[in-house]
């Protein structure tokens, strides 16, 4: 009887088959019958202990509080000496004209300085601005109430008496209901120069806009389209028939108080 080389291939490979399937069941079935771990079962003893947060007993841990800045306008206390009481009452009125919030622009005398540059404020009113536009940006009109303050240091916010909150009458201003269009103009406007006017005077202040203290019909084409930023062209002609600045304007003192924010004549 004769086998081919082709035939005698083939039987020799099934029976390799075979054999590697003997060895291969008893691994299987010990394999099958070890237990199986989950993968949150593997090293669970290795996780770090979740963090518990610490209970709510009025303390916290040291440098995480945030500190309460001095008053506006007064110097820093050290403890030991009571804070500087800085008179904040408004400054008269200059006579002549409509109170301290109304335009003033003499024809007969120069205008002040337009003034770009905040570095050139004193200290108390570059912080006082600093801390406006910060309230401005962040879209958060309560943001504004320590800076507007309360009793006879509140700032002016209309050119008559307001009732009640000071916040809700700023929002009633405001063309949305969160007072972010108020916001927006308030920001705008101390985004101006400003003008340094009364200097060395009980009325002296720094006011944005510095429109607040040149005559508009002399503004120069450059000047004009920042008024247009904050009016418009309309708005400009019915002031030139006025006379003066009459829209939002805002004004602080040298100590840093901010001592208006109001439109109207």
């Amino acid at each position: 009887m004769k086998f081919s080389l082709a035939g005698r291939s083939r039987a020799w490979t099934v029976g390799a088959w075979i054999a590697a399937s003997c060895l291969a069941l008893p691994l299987g079935l010990c394999l099958a019958s070890t237990p199986s771990y989950a993968l949150s079962e593997i090293q669970r003893e290795d996780l770090p202990s979740p963090v518990v947060p610490p209970t709510n007993d009025g303390t916290a841990a040291p440098g995480t509080t945030v500190p309460i800045p001095d008053p506006l306008g007064s110097k820093p206390s050290d403890g030991s000496q009571p804070a500087d009481d800085t008179d904040k009452s408004e400054p008269a009125a200059p006579s002549g004209s409509g109170g301290i919030t109304s335009p003033r622009a003499d024809p007969d005398q120069p205008p002040p300085p337009v003034v770009y540059d905040l570095d050139k404020l004193p200290d108390p009113v570059k912080r006082m601005h600093g801390l406006i536009i910060e309230a401005c940006k962040s879209g958060d009109i309560e943001k504004l109430r320590p800076l507007i303050g309360s009793g006879d240091a509140m700032t002016q916010l209309s050119l008559g008496d307001i009732e009640g909150d000071p916040i809700t009458f700023l929002k009633g201003l405001s063309g949305d209901s969160d007072g972010q269009e108020i916001l927006a103009i308030l920001e705008e406007v101390l985004s101006a120069g400003y003008v340094h006017v009364d200097t060395g005077t009980p009325q002296e202040l720094y006011v944005w806009p510095y429109f607040f203290a040149l005559p508009l019909d002399k503004l120069e084409p450059r000047q004009r389209v920042e008024l247009f930023k904050l009016v418009t062209a309309s708005d400009y002609d019915d002031m030139k028939q006025f006379g003066a600045y009459i829209f939002y304007r805002v004004g602080i003192t040298p100590t840093g108080q901010w001592l208006f924010f109001v439109a109207g004549d």
